[in-house]
Parts: C-alpha cells; sequence; structure tokens
C-alpha cells in the first residue's frame, strides 16, 4: 500500500511505512497533516482537537521524524502528562511508534518501581514519559546527574495542556522547563496538546514561557511563526450537534441510579459525578440494582482503580461511575453513552466527557444529564446555554504564583547545591512570576530557610525542618492534599478515607462502616500511628465523604447564563417532561430576583436585603470587599447574591456603586485558608495572604456588576 505524498512526504520513510503498512491508515487525519510543517520546522505549537482527535500522533511523528534526522543519545524529548494513569495508557502505543524508528521509551513517575528507575538512569531512553513532579524530583535527587540526563532534551510535549495551564501545577510546569532549558544551554521546543478551549493563542504565549518573545539560538524560517493548530473541522467540535445531548431532572440520586439502571440495557456506559462521595454513593446504588459497575475516583488505590479501567474496557453492558479522572485521554474502550450527573463546572469539561463517545462510524456524540435538585438543573441548563453559544471559556492562569516562586528557589538550591546570590534569575528569565523575587529571597534568607555563604545561596536549617522529610519529597510537588487513612482488606489496600470518617462514632452504633470502591466495610482496627485502617466486607450502612479542594464556586459566565435561562433562554437540547416542569417551577420562583438589563435588590417580609448580582463567587466575594459600608460583611456570598445592610436605599445605593468602579478591591483573606497555599510559611505573611486574595477575586465581573442598573423590589417572599 502507496501513502499519498501529501500527507506524509514530511515523515520519515520508515516512519511513513509504519503508518500505513502497521496502522493501516491511508493517510493522516486533518490536524496530523496541520502540525507536520510547524513541528518539523521547530516551532512551539499548540494543537487543539476534540477527545480521540490523534493528537499525541500529531505531536510524535513529526518529533520522531526530527530525532531520526539527528537528534543524539539518551533523552531528547519529554512527553509530560498531568495524571500517571494517562501516562500508563499512552506508554504501549509511544513505544510501539518510537520501536519502528529503533528508539526506545521510558516511564518515570510516583508509581514506578526504583529498580525500573535505576534502570531508566543507566540505559538513557530517547523517550521520556512522566509527571512535573517526577521531573522536579529527578533534577532535585543527588542520584541524578541531570546535566547528564537532561542536556540533551530537545522537545517537550505538553498533554491536557489546558490542565495545567488552569492551576499551580502549570506554573511549576515552565518553571521546571526553564531549568531544563538552562541545563541544555539552548531552546527547548515546546508542544502543548489540548482539547478546544476559549483562548488558544494566549495559552500557547504562556507555554512558551521566556521564550514567547525571541530567543537566540532558535533556527526557524521566519514564515511560520508559533503556531495554534486547530483543523477547521475540529473546531466545529464545540457547536452542539442535533439530538445527541438530553437534560432530566430525577430529584435524587437514588432516582438517578433508578434511571441510569433501565436506561441503555446492554450498552457500555460512563457516567461521570464531580465529587468521590457521589460516585461511591451512585456506584452502591447500581450494585445494588444488578448493574455491573465500575468505580474510578483518586481516593482508590492506583489497583483498584487499573482493575475496574481495565474490565470495562473488555465488558459491554455495564457502568463505570467516575470522577474527572477520567475525564483526561485514558482509553476506556468504545463507550456507547455518557451520562453526567449534575453539571461540571466548564463548558471545556463538558466537552471533554461528551468527546468520549461518537468515536465508532455509525454512532454520534452523545450525552444525559441527570440533575438532582434545583441548583444543579440550573447549573446544567446554563452550561448548555453557554454551549448553544459556541462559548468556550478561556484558561486563565492563577494569578500571583509567588509560594511557586519560593519552592523553585529552594528547589534550585537543591538541584545546584549553591547558586549565585545574583544569578539566580538568568534559570527563570523573563518568567513573570520571578519579575518581582527579591522580597522572597530576601524572606528565605531572614527565615533560615537558605544561607548566603561568600555570595552564594544555599538550602538553610528552616527547610531542612520543614520540608526536607524524605529527601525533600515535599518540595516535589505544588499541590496539597488532606491528610487521608489507607484502608486495607486483608494486604489488599482498597483506597483512602477519611480520617473524620474513623475518628466518629455514636455509642453503641456498632463498628464504624466505610463506604468504598462501591462497597461497604466494617472498621475492624485503626492504625493512628501509620495512619491505615483495616475492614472486613459489609453488607451495608458504609458512609463515604471526602474534604473537597479547590472549589471556588460558579463563574461569571455560567451565573449569567443561569439568569439567562430563568429569563427563558431554552439550551439547545432535548428536555424531558420532568426536567421541563422543573425549570418552568424555578423560572416562577426566581421571577423577581433576575432582570434582563442589570442587577435585582429584594426585601423579604423579614426585612432582609437580597443583591441578587447572578455574577458567580469570586465577582461577589470581590463586590462585598470592595462595597464594605453597604454589604452585609458576616454572610458569605454565594453564586448568586449578596446580602445588604439594612439602611440601604436606592439613591444611595446607586452612589455608592457608581463611586466603586474604579477602586475594586481584593477578597479578605481568612488567615486559615493559609494553610492550604503549600509553601505559605516560604512567604512573607503580606506577600501570601496577596496571593490568595488574588485567586479569590473576579475584578472584571465585579466591574460589570457595579456598571449595571439596579431595580429594588420590596416585600417579596423569601424563597
Amino acid at each position: 500500500m502507496s501513502a499519498p505524498s501529501h500527507d506524509l512526504d514530511l515523515l520519515h520513510p520508515t516512519l511513513a511505512h509504519h503508518i500505513v503498512n502497521t496502522l493501516g491508515w491511508p493517510g493522516l487525519r486533518p490536524l496530523q497533516r496541520e502540525a507536520l510543517a510547524p513541528l518539523a520546522e521547530g516551532q512551539d505549537a499548540v494543537l487543539l482537537a476534540p477527545t480521540a482527535g490523534g493528537k499525541t500522533e500529531a505531536a510524535v511523528f513529526p518529533l520522531l521524524s526530527a530525532m531520526a534526522g539527528g537528534w543524539g543519545p539518551g533523552v531528547s524529548l519529554i512527553y509530560v502528562c498531568p495524571i500517571k494513569a494517562l501516562l500508563n495508557n499512552l506508554l504501549p502505543r509511544l513505544q510501539a511508534y518510537a520501536g519502528w524508528m529503533g528508539r526506545s521509551v521510558g516511564l518515570w513517575h510516583g508509581d514506578v518501581a526504583a529498580s525500573a528507575r535505576q534502570r531508566l538512569l543507566r540505559e538513557r531512553p530517547d523517550v521520556l514519559l512522566t509527571t512535573p513532579e517526577s521531573l522536579e524530583a529527578m533534577l532535585v535527587s543527588t542520584k541524578v546527574d541531570h546535566y547528564e540526563l537532561f542536556g540533551r532534551v530537545r522537545a517537550a510535549v505538553v498533554d491536557e495542556v489546558h490542565a495545567f495551564a488552569g492551576d499551580d501545577r502549570g506554573w511549576h510546569l515552565l518553571s521546571v522547563l526553564e531549568r531544563l532549558t538552562r541545563l541544555r544551554g539552548a531552546p527547548i521546543q515546546r508542544v502543548g496538546l489540548s482539547a478546544t478551549v476559549g483562548n488558544p493563542a494566549e495559552l500557547l504565549t504562556w507555554l512558551q514561557g521566556s521564550g514567547a518573545s525571541a530567543r537566540p539560538g532558535r533556527v526557524v524560517s521566519p514564515e511560520a511563526p508559533p503556531a495554534v493548530v486547530e483543523p477547521a473541522d475540529d473546531a466545529t467540535a464545540v457547536a452542539p450537534p442535533p439530538g445527541d445531548v438530553e437534560l432530566d431532572y430525577v430529584g435524587s440520586l437514588d432516582n438517578a441510579a433508578t434511571v441510569v439502571s433501565a436506561l441503555h440495557a446492554g450498552e457500555k456506559r460512563l457516567v461521570f459525578c464531580d465529587s468521590r462521595r457521589v460516585v461511591e454513593q451512585l456506584g452502591a446504588g447500581l450494585r445494588a440494582r444488578g448493574v455491573t459497575t465500575f468505580l474510578s475516583h483518586a481516593s482508590l488505590s492506583v489497583d483498584e482503580r487499573r482493575r475496574a479501567e481495565e474490565a470495562f474496557a473488555d465488558a459491554r453492558d455495564c457502568v463505570i461511575v467516575a470522577t474527572s479522572t477520567l475525564e483526561l485521554g485514558i482509553d476506556v474502550g468504545d463507550l456507547d453513552r455518557v451520562i453526567q450527573i449534575d453539571a461540571p463546572g466548564s463548558v471545556a469539561s463538558f466537552l471533554q466527557r461528551i468527546g468520549r463517545t461518537g468515536r465508532r462510524a455509525e454512532t454520534v456524540r452523545n450525552c444525559l444529564f441527570l440533575t438532582l435538585t434545583e441548583d444543579g438543573l440550573l447549573k446544567a441548563a446554563g452550561l448548555l446555554h453557554l454551549w448553544g453559544r459556541h462559548r468556550v471559556e478561556p484558561i486563565t492562569p492563577t494569578p500571583e504564583p509567588r509560594h511557586i516562586v519560593a519552592q523553585q528557589l529552594l528547589a534550585l538550591c537543591l538541584q545546584e547545591f549553591e547558586v549565585g546570590e545574583r544569578l539566580w534569575p538568568e534559570w527563570w528569565p523573563g518568567l513573570e512570576p520571578f519579575g518581582h523575587g527579591e522580597p522572597i529571597v530576601a524572606h528565605l534568607l531572614a527565615e533560615g530557610f537558605v544561607e548566603r555563604d561568600g555570595g552564594m545561596l544555599m538550602i538553610g536549617p528552616e527547610a531542612e525542618r520543614r520540608f526536607g522529610h524524605r529527601h525533600f519529597m515535599e518540595l516535589t510537588s505544588v499541590f496539597t492534599a488532606p491528610p487521608e487513612f489507607t484502608v486495607l482488606h486483608g494486604r489488599t489496600e482498597i483506597g483512602r478515607a477519611n480520617p473524620a470518617l474513623l475518628a466518629s462514632r455514636e455509642e453503641g452504633a456498632g463498628p464504624r462502616r466505610l463506604l468504598l470502591a462501591g462497597r461497604s466495610w466494617a472498621v475492624t482496627w485503626v492504625d493512628w500511628k501509620r495512619s491505615r485502617c483495616f475492614v472486613e466486607p459489609a453488607d451495608d450502612g458504609g458512609t463515604a465523604r471526602w474534604e473537597s479542594t479547590g472549589h471556588t464556586g460558579v463563574s461569571f459566565d455560567l451565573a449569567r447564563a443561569q439568569r439567562d435561562v430563568l429569563l427563558g433562554a431554552d439550551p439547545p437540547v432535548r428536555s424531558t417532561k420532568r426536567a421541563a416542569a422543573a425549570l418552568a417551577q424555578a423560572r416562577e420562583r426566581h421571577a423577581d430576583r433576575v432582570h434582563p438589563d442589570g442587577t435585582v435588590v429584594t426585601r423579604d417580609a423579614g426585612g432582609d436585603l437580597r443583591w441578587w448580582t447572578w455574577a458567580g463567587t469570586k465577582a461577589n466575594l470581590t463586590l462585598r470587599a470592595t462595597l464594605s459600608t453597604g454589604v452585609d460583611p458576616v454572610q458569605r456570598p454565594n453564586d448568586r447574591r449578596l446580602r445588604l445592610q439594612e439602611s440601604v436605599e436606592p439613591a444611595g445605593w446607586a452612589a455608592l456603586r457608581e463611586s466603586a468602579v474604579d477602586r475594586i478591591a481584593l477578597p479578605e483573606v481568612d488567615r486559615k485558608a493559609l494553610a492550604g497555599l503549600k509553601f505559605n510559611a516560604a512567604l512573607p505573611d503580606h506577600l501570601a495572604e496577596r496571593t490568595l486574595a488574588a485567586r479569590l477575586a473576579d475584578v472584571h465581573g465585579a466591574r460589570c456588576v457595579l456598571q449595571e442598573p439596579t431595580r429594588f423590589v420590596v416585600d417579596t417572599a423569601d424563597r
């Protein structure tokens, strides 16, 4: 079989041969064709396509061809993923592709055995699959010659780059890539892979880091600037196709289990929930109804998740219930249906999830929303309304990541043993967070996190005390996780549980019972010192609960979309009679709380004033801080409203809002919240507080609200 020259002539002939004859492809997909030229020319790029759109091959094929064209031995390509399961899933595929070219692939992450890591250091692969945390661990390890390991890196592929860019792991990744660039002594090509996002050009600029401006030493064609590659066919993936999305209102999780068990018999269904507790409860409910059910979430053991995912991939008439752990590109085989409990937090997330279906030629993408409450119904309807308007949220990097600067300075001292006190900026030249690092360096010196000797900086005793446990493993990741107990049945690890469930028990209530992996367990013994508990199977009665982390409420756009729905906008999907009736009731209930031209203030029979902004949690927190003389300072705002002080009246309120437009304040930070900011101890208190305040704020949303007129509606029922 011969390959079309217009598809494959930029690839190495050996690779082109295997694409046609081993994979059986007649040619490349649009994304793969359009990515060939910019990647072959060494350009930074972001490749956009829906789930299963061939992004991995679009990046790897031209880079393997470049590798065959003269890249030397050793690690020359790094492939970074946000989760270990995705790396495990990709490994055999990339091993096959690299093997065709006589190249090797290695895997390094937290679950890889020490013996395999030692072998990788002895027999360095050409392609390294890893996470940012494992890259950091290698850089700071005394057992790794990081100059030898990383000194030949030519390119880095960042899979699911949007998942990194929206939180602190993104800044960590960029900082590590800058250090790798300095180790190599030349630019490293950066390629991001993403589903559809609202601001791909800005995402590419962010990914380039200090290389967003011209970098010396890069030999590229002047006609080929850094590229956003999104074929026209893939760009339409955000558009709502007819008839494949349905909105239902079922009223409870028990009813949702009944609906899932009754629908689509004989098909493979993936159900997304946005909390581990709901995954456990729904999984148990489905099993009680005789449905073959598998579970996947972050607090299940690695083996438990892997067994579930492998069994699900091979089964047909079954359901897997998962959090966003299966939103990313892990292969779970041919999927017939996606079901969403309530709503994900963004259109981008919804596109990832619906993209799991419709991969076979005779099928279409589909998703059934089962909403449990009025809030869930409104969020789902609002999200689908945004989708109907082709609105995908922009990816916004977390603001003011000063704690990442502190972490990186400490990590660099570990990596290099000593760093010139005036030379450290050269490791992150032009990377935005490091432009104001001097106060952080001064604090690290003053508090003993680093020491100065002869103009050189090195790790100090305070860093040893706070972060030195297990060879500074705490310094390798920038996120915190609540403490959890390992749950063991004999020698088999089931997963991890909230210690609060083990500490609380009513007198005479019998053994504590946990719900984990979709089954109830009776706790037989708790090893408090080692954070372990031992369990035996129980018939029922288990409880699931975990601490929520990182939830910042509904965005401004999604809150406003809910207001649009209450004002009569219908999302472009099928709605069941139950959903239509529940939505009609919601519209009636909120009739005096929404207005198309601005916000509404209501006074209920008890005298409380409620300001219905429909602006999202962050904007409302920002408004409370800005309008301190008019907003109740005690009651925390929610996504939709704030409580005002009883003295507010229409004329004074208009003047107060007008005067506040140009003096918007950041939300106040609860001192206890600083514990959730990792490495906050390595920052001066005022800088740690400002970092958190910036992350709680939505200045744009708050300003929009302040500039809108407000209607006062008095003597309404408090509903």
